[in-house]
């Protein structure tokens, strides 16, 4: 047996819907590494990052109970462009060796390392064996974020416009999930593709 996981990786836009692609995998037996989930404990009350956080920006962006304050290290990094640098240069090593533990410590047939910006991050597409992308028309990305986070049109447009396009995802893709239908199209290509990586997996660990 190979002593590597196989993993993939799974991206796509804002409002694509990751989450519930990657629900539907999980409740086949995938191992979810979710690297924003690894970046809110990261910075959660007594989170390992928080002290370098302080440190680096000061009292003011942490909140009373001792997690990042949101609200204000957006504010912060809209005044000061280098304040997301910084933060990013905290955050990134610490979010790529934790997402690598949890891969290697996996003992699911394969992993699915979740990780929004994937195609934009470089190094992650080198630890992936496999890259699935989350897929939909630009007008259902803009009404879902829309109707979940109550933001305008042009906010959720300039967001979009700050990640790889939708041309750049589906060109990086080795498989594609529309999420443009209904749930149960959704589930049957996600029951397909999981049946593919378990023989992929199978094959790789035999090597």
């Amino acid at each position: 047996m190979s002593e590597t996981p196989f993993v993939v990786g799974l991206t796509g836009g804002i409002g694509s819907g990751k989450s519930a692609v990657a629900d539907l995998f999980a409740a086949r037996g995938a191992l979810m590494v979710d690297t924003d989930q690894i970046a809110h404990q990261l910075t959660a009350p007594g989170g390992a990052a928080m002290d370098a956080i302080r440190q680096a920006f000061g009292n003011g962006v942490v909140a009373a109970d001792g997690a990042l304050n949101r609200a204000a290290m957006r504010a912060l990094a809209f005044e000061d462009p280098d304040a997301r640098k910084r933060l990013e240069a905290i955050l990134h090593p610490m979010i790529r060796a934790e997402s690598e533990r949890l891969c290697l410590a996996a003992t699911t047939s394969y992993v699915m390392l979740v990780v929004p910006l994937l195609i934009e991050s470089g190094t992650y597409r080198q630890r992936v064996r496999r890259l699935c992308v989350v897929d939909c028309p630009e007008e259902v990305q803009v009404a879902r974020v829309m109707q979940r986070s109550g933001l305008e049109e042009r906010q959720v447009r300039a967001i979009m416009a700050a990640q790889a396009s939708r041309a750049e995802r589906l060109a990086a893709a080795d498989d594609v999930i529309d999420n443009g239908g209904s749930y149960e199209q959704l589930a049957a290509q996600v029951e397909r593709l999981h049946a593919a990586y378990l023989q992929l997996a199978a094959k790789a660990g035999a090597v």
